[in-house]
């Protein structure tokens, strides 16, 4: 029995046509087994967790160690309130939001019970003067901003001199604090104790 001839031509795409059968089965054969480089890459970056942005938030007033704390992007002042030590046991938490979140650059303040109480304005001898002389040294922001002619600029730069130098030992230490002059001092005297 003769075997029919093939030409040279027809025996080349023969072959050809094998090596590419061999090359694409021996692809799906092992696509299964062998990851492909690529994904590794992909993977370990979509698992390298972002770091969480930190807010640089000062503490001060009825908390156990005030000071600047780094806090994370979403914090509220309750986390910063215990980061500081937790509050003292004289601290008046009820006058202050504890789930408002912070900011950056904020200055979180704990107002302490005393007897300048919650100092909100009322009626007193002076139109628009608190009920009760202002506490200079626990005195929250809206405190001070009830006093007439401190507004809430003055009334910041109170709180900024009283953490830069300390509780005032004097009233007449308001004479020290920006934008308090003589006059205003002596309008304050009678509204405000230590």
């Amino acid at each position: 029995m003769q075997m029919p001839q093939i030409s040279r031509a027809r025996a080349l795409a023969y072959v050809a046509a094998l090596l590419v059968a061999l090359v694409v089965g021996g692809r799906l054969a092992f696509s299964d087994r062998e990851p492909q480089p690529t994904r590794p890459a992909v993977v370990a970056m979509r698992a390298s967790p972002t770091p969480a942005k930190k807010l640089l938030v000062h503490v001060v007033g009825g908390v156990r160690r005030p000071g600047l704390y780094r806090l994370d992007d979403g914090s509220r002042v309750d986390d910063a309130i215990r980061e500081a030590g937790g509050p003292k046991p004289n601290a008046a938490l009820e006058l202050i939001n504890l789930a408002a979140p912070v900011a950056d650059g904020q200055q979180v303040i704990v107002p302490l019970k005393g007897k300048a109480g919650a100092g909100v304005a009322g009626t007193a001898d002076v139109p628009g003067a608190p009920p009760q002389p202002v506490h200079l040294n626990s005195a929250t922001l809206e405190e001070l901003d009830t006093l007439p002619g401190v507004g809430p600029v003055t009334a910041q730069k109170i709180l900024d001199y009283r953490t830069e130098h300390g509780a005032f030992s004097s009233v007449d230490e308001l004479d020290s604090v920006p934008g308090i002059g003589p006059a205003r001092l002596a309008e304050l005297r009678k509204l405000v104790d230590l």
